[in-house]
């Protein structure tokens, strides 16, 4: 039996989005704000991650600064899951503006998760992923995966989980 401790990146900083490189896909980019740090930092005094064997995180910024700060007060490493990267809103891989970006992610709430045909990544492709990913360390006891809301929303069956919020899964 292995025990995943989920927890949602800290705050993100998105200060300077839609300058720079942030545009499109370099939004995934953004670092966390003071809060998000002080909020990793915090989480790791959680009882519930201590003995943890090792970290995966998604591969966007704000979840890998989050991880980052629980490595150094945890004193574990880190191993980067791309497939607990953040929902995909066009399964085109296109980058969507703010407003269709949000009609899609209020699409997959109002039907709990989309539907086959769905243009956007529906709950159950959320599930495949993530359950393939955890499949690859249950050889551990304690794991900890640092990754972003609709993730741990649509896999854990939680709503809209806080910053930095730490959700235990049994595998």
């Amino acid at each position: 039996m292995t025990y995943f401790y989920f927890i949602r990146h800290g705050e993100a900083d998105y200060s300077e989005a839609e300058t720079k490189i942030y545009q499109g896909w370099g939004m995934c980019m953004v670092p966390l704000t003071d809060k998000g740090i002080s909020q990793l930092k915090n989480a790791a005094k959680d009882e519930r991650l201590s003995d943890a064997q090792i970290i995966i995180t998604s591969p966007f910024g704000r979840a890998m600064q989050s991880a980052a700060i629980l490595s150094k007060e945890l004193n574990i490493d880190i191993k980067v899951e791309t497939d607990l990267r953040e929902w995909i809103s066009d399964l085109d891989y296109k980058w969507l503006t703010k407003e269709e970006a949000a009609n899609r992610r209020k699409q997959m709430d109002d039907t709990n998760g989309g539907t086959q045909g769905s243009l956007f990544e529906t709950a159950e492709q959320i599930k495949q992923r993530v359950n393939n990913v955890l499949a690859k360390y249950c050889n551990y006891s304690k794991v900890i995966v640092v990754c972003h809301g609709i993730l741990m929303q649509y896999f854990l069956g939680i709503a809209h989980p806080e910053n930095a919020q730490i959700e235990e899964y049994v595998k």
